[in-house]
């Protein structure tokens, strides 16, 4: 119903804002990662909202960019997460930390959202896995493969298993992976090398 809604703060609690916009006040439920960048009250802010309407509820859910909203919608299209399931991971991993979880297949980092059990995590790994990229700040249908050629793609996969088998966390060495720029010229060796330089100034 809402794109977004652009307005005054006249009041911020840890998972609710109410957004004032043409002597209106707009409640608008919010995970705790918003909560703490949003600017104090009196600021004007611009927020991307989604409309979950049910018998018994209109509510309003509030992310300060189109990444964390589409993320969002995800989440909430996963068998068994609700809107407030969806807030309760994003209120303790942003839409990024989030990303490298599914894609690293890391379910006991999301696991550790309120409310969220391993099963749960697993689920989100298994639907969302094809429906997300390295490509920071973007939400994409297509999957991974397909942004880079087959051969990216080997090269990518293959640095990342030697990064994990080095013992570096799954999410760690998706972060520096998604930082290296493939050439042509470049085997999985020279995109280990880029990566393992990345990471130590991570």
């Amino acid at each position: 119903m809402y794109a977004y809604i652009k307005g005054e703060i006249a009041d911020i609690t840890e998972d609710n804002l109410v957004l004032e916009c043409n002597n209106i006040g707009y409640n608008i439920r919010i995970p705790l990662s918003v909560a703490q960048r949003l600017p104090g009250i009196g600021s004007t802010v611009k927020i991307y909202t989604y409309t979950s309407v049910r018998e018994d509820a209109f509510q309003l859910f509030g992310f300060l960019s189109k990444d964390d909203l589409e993320i969002y919608k995800k989440l909430i299209a996963v068998n068994g997460i609700g809107p407030k399931g969806a807030l309760s991971i994003l209120s303790a991993m942003s839409a990024d930390d989030l990303r490298f979880a599914i894609l690293s297949g890391d379910a006991k980092a999301i696991s550790k959202a309120p409310g969220i059990g391993n099963k749960s995590a697993e689920r989100i790994i298994l639907e969302l896995r094809d429906k997300v990229h390295l490509m920071s700040g973007s939400i994409s249908e297509t999957p991974v493969s397909a942004m880079d050629t087959q051969s990216d793609s080997a090269a990518r996969n293959e640095a990342l298993e030697a990064l994990t088998s080095l013992g570096y966390a799954p999410s760690e060495a998706l972060k520096a992976l998604q930082q290296v720029t493939i050439t042509e010229d470049m085997d999985s060796g020279a995109v280990l090398k880029q990566a393992l330089k990345i990471i130590s100034t991570i």
